[in-house]
């Protein structure tokens, strides 16, 4: 078999190289695993934008509307961190579509990764930390319309603490979100996941992989999950300018392995999503991203 990755150019939406968000990332990957071969090895496809109603399920109607009219508060765009013109607009709503697609494509195949996504900064009422729609949330609402008896586990890796996934969540026993991150940095202000594992700063491949498999340890095995969404933002290496921890690219590798490997184990469709990754060097962190598509194609 073959892995099937979405993506599509909407993804980038052209900001200029020196913005704090590396946008530019988003063709960088796709140009990285086309150098690599390993886009032809796979099926690429492209999603369509998710749909309204979908949106309006994970976030305020409002504040929808409000995005896709592109007229979204300057005090709303303030905490997103960037205006929210119509092609980010536009952004959003094609990476939120790209994970609803890679959900459906996993669950049909095993397993399928979104060339963007884990926005998961973004709550219900709005977005924040360069997250407009919580995709992943988007993705789990819209899976759970169709089949209101399925279980859903979140495990996010990025390195930054997922609470709008865990806001919009709070409550709903279907969903079960797991957050490992480092303690000391953004969000000031957490919001409870179903399990969080707060890292020291610092922190190296050895120690992290250790939390990791303890965290896997706990999560229920026997709750025959229908799907499980894997943030695997690459923030956590060492040489990322918005991470604390300490990873090399080997040990991103090892964590991803360590992930899908025991989903898959348990016959656990797996949904990847990249996360976040601030290096200037786009390049690099183009590379750090494919990580998650090369270990995946080793399960596909």
């Amino acid at each position: 078999m073959s892995l099937h990755i979405v993506s599509h150019p909407d993804y980038d939406a052209n900001f200029p190289a020196d913005h704090r968000f590396p946008m530019g990332k988003y063709r960088a990957l796709v140009e990285r695993l086309e150098a690599t071969g390993l886009l032809a090895r796979s099926i690429h496809v492209e999603p369509r934008p998710a749909e309204e109603a979908a949106l309006k399920r994970a976030h305020d109607p409002a504040y929808v509307d409000q995005v896709l009219a592109a007229r979204v508060p300057e005090k709303i765009e303030r905490e997103i961190g960037f205006p929210v013109s119509e092609r980010v607009a536009r952004r959003a709503r094609r990476a939120a579509g790209g994970t609803v697609f890679a959900a459906r494509l996993a669950l049909a195949h095993g397993i399928a990764c979104n060339a963007a996504g884990g926005s998961h900064h973004a709550r219900r009422a709005h977005g924040a930390g360069f997250c407009t729609f919580n995709d992943v949330a988007v993705a789990t609402l819209d899976l759970l319309a169709d089949r209101p008896q399925a279980k859903i586990l979140v495990v996010d890796l990025d390195v930054h603490q997922g609470d709008g996934t865990a806001d919009i969540f709070r409550g709903e026993p279907r969903v079960f979100t797991v957050s490992m991150h480092a303690e000391k940095n953004y969000p000031v202000r957490k919001i409870a996941s179903s399990l969080d594992v707060a890292l020291p700063d610092g922190i190296g491949d050895a120690q992290y992989l250790q939390h990791l498999a303890a965290a896997l340890a706990r999560i229920d095995t026997a709750a025959a999950w229908d799907v499980v969404f894997y943030n695997a933002g690459v923030d956590p290496h060492a040489e990322d300018r918005l991470g604390r921890l300490s990873l090399s690219d080997d040990g991103l590798r090892q964590r991803d392995r360590m992930v899908v490997a025991r989903f898959r184990a348990l016959g656990v469709p797996v949904c990847g999503v990249i996360g976040g990754g601030y290096s200037r060097d786009i390049a690099a962190l183009a590379a750090r991203h494919a990580i998650l598509f090369e270990v995946a194609a080793e399960f596909a």
